[in-house]
């Protein structure tokens, strides 16, 4: 099942150290089939306060996605953006091919008695 990386970040000043990030990003991700889904894009906020913008890359799984993170060579390039751009990072299973969420809705109506 596909899963994804994602971050919110709050991107500061453009410098050397993050240029450098993202020419570098991409050979990390490619021995872990990491593809951009979302990257440098404004998002359109429609409720509550959010400040700064959403990366988010997709890997064949969670495993891989945690293999990709963990890995010497993103690990190495890793300090170039956290010195310099504040946020958060979280890894995420995706639904599988066919999910409706009205199955899930039943499910937790059940499972509460409602």
């Amino acid at each position: 099942m596909t899963a994804y990386a994602i971050a919110h970040i709050r991107p500061e000043t453009m410098n050397e150290d993050i240029l450098r990030y993202i020419e570098e990003i991409q050979s990390t991700m490619d021995p872990f089939e990491g593809r951009f889904v979302v990257h440098g894009k404004e998002v359109e906020v429609l409720e509550g306060p959010f400040p700064g913008t959403v990366v988010v890359i997709s890997f064949p799984d969670i495993d891989t996605a945690r293999a990709w993170y963990t890995s010497p060579a993103y690990q190495a390039i890793l300090p170039l953006r956290t010195r310099h751009i504040p946020g958060e990072i979280i890894l995420v299973d995706g639904v599988p091919p066919g999910y409706d969420a009205r199955k899930t809705a039943a499910g937790l109506r059940e499972a509460a008695g409602l």
